[in-house]
C-alpha cells in the first residue's frame, strides 16, 4: 500500500484505533501479542462489507427468481406474499406477512434443487445483476475502505471470516472473488439439505425448511460451530451484530469491536434506528460503554465504492 495501510480512510481516531490494535496484537514484544492461529476476525456482510439499501441484495435475487419461476406457479397470482411481490408491491408484501413473507420467499426460490444447481444460479445472477439505484453491479456495491481493511488484516496474519444473517449458499459462490474470503470461511443462514443419489450421481439437495438463522444470538453460535475459535475482532453495522461484538470483545486479552454507522446521505444512505434493513439502535447506544469503535462513514471514509 503506497499510501500506507487503509488509504481510503481519513486519518481520524477511527483509522488510528484500527492500526493501533493490529500493531499491538501482532508485536511479539507486546503483552497483548496474539499468535497467528488465534488472529480471527469476523465480518457481517450486508451493510458492513457492501450496501444493504433499499434492501438486501439477496432479496433482489429472490424476487428475480420468483419472477422467473412464476409461469410454473399460477397459484402465486392469488397467494401472498407472492401476489404483492409479483405486482411490484414489496411494501404490501412485507406489511401483510412480515418476516414470514421473507421466509416463504426464500423457501419458494432457494429450495427444491441441488446445491450445485443453486450455486450456478447465484453465479449467473451475480455476474450481471445491477443495483436499481446506482446502476452499479452488486459486486461493485462493496465498500472500498472495508476491502482495504480485509487486505490489511490478512497481511498481518489474520484469518477473515464472513458471519452474516444472509444465506450461506448465496454468499459462497462469489465471496472469494469479491472479498478474498473463500467459501469455507463464510458463515451464514441455511436451509436443510439432504444427501441423495439421483440418476446414479451423489448430490446434496436443498429442502424447503430452515436449518439455521445466523443472526443476532445465532452469530456467536454459528461462529462456535463453524470456526471453533472465539474471534479477537468483529465488525458489524446493526443490532443483528450486537451479540457477535459482545462475545468477541468479552474474551481475554486485547479485543476489538467496530460498527459501521451509515451517516452519508450524499454518497450512500444515512440510516440507523428507524431503518428496516440495518436497524442500528441498541448496539449504537452500547458502543461507548463496550469500547467499540464506531465508523462515521461521512467523515471517516474518503471514498465509498471502488472504481469500475
Amino acid at each position: 500500500m503506497a499510501d500506507g495501510p487503509l488509504p481510503s480512510w481519513q486519518n481520524t481516531p477511527t483509522k488510528q484505533a484500527i492500526i493501533a490494535f493490529v500493531e499491538d496484537v501482532t508485536d511479539p514484544k507486546s503483552p497483548n501479542f496474539v499468535p497467528v492461529p488465534e488472529r480471527i476476525a469476523t465480518f457481517d456482510n450486508d451493510g458492513t462489507l457492501w450496501a444493504e439499501q433499499p434492501m438486501y441484495a439477496q432479496l433482489f435475487f429472490a424476487i428475480d427468481r420468483l419472477k422467473a419461476l412464476a409461469p410454473k406457479h399460477p397459484e402465486w397470482k392469488q397467494q401472498e406474499p407472492f401476489k404483492s411481490i409479483l405486482n411490484g408491491d414489496l411494501k404490501g408484501a412485507a406489511t401483510a406477512e412480515g418476516k414470514k413473507a421473507l421466509i416463504e420467499l426464500v423457501m419458494a426460490t432457494h429450495a427444491g434443487m441441488t446445491s450445485e444447481d443453486f450455486s450456478n444460479i447465484v453465479k449467473e445472477w451475480i455476474a450481471t445483476a445491477k443495483h436499481p439505484t446506482t446502476g452499479r453491479p452488486f459486486t461493485k456495491m462493496v465498500y472500498q475502505p472495508m476491502l482495504e481493511l480485509l487486505t490489511y488484516l490478512r497481511a498481518n496474519g489474520f484469518k477473515t471470516f464472513i458471519v452474516s444473517g444472509g444465506g450461506i449458499a448465496f454468499m459462497r459462490p462469489w465471496t472469494e472473488q469479491v472479498y478474498g474470503i473463500p467459501p469455507e470461511q463464510v458463515v451464514g443462514s441455511s436451509v436443510k439439505t439432504q444427501y441423495k443419489v439421483m440418476n446414479g450421481q451423489p448430490v446434496i439437495v436443498r429442502e424447503a425448511a430452515i436449518n439455521f438463522i445466523d443472526d443476532k444470538a445465532g452469530k456467536p453460535v454459528g461462529i462456535n460451530q463453524h470456526i471453533g475459535r472465539q474471534p479477537i475482532a468483529a465488525f458489524g453495522n446493526s443490532d443483528g451484530d450486537l451479540e457477535m461484538l459482545q462475545w468477541t470483545t468479552s474474551g481475554k486479552g486485547k479485543r476489538f469491536g467496530l460498527l459501521v454507522h451509515h451517516t452519508d446521505a450524499k454518497r450512500e444512505w444515512a440510516y440507523d434506528r428507524k431503518s428496516t434493513f440495518g436497524h442500528l439502535d441498541k448496539a449504537l447506544d452500547m458502543a461507548t460503554k463496550q469500547g467499540w469503535t464506531v465508523v462515521d462513514m461521512k467523515s471517516d471514509w474518503k471514498t465509498i465504492y471502488p472504481d469500475f
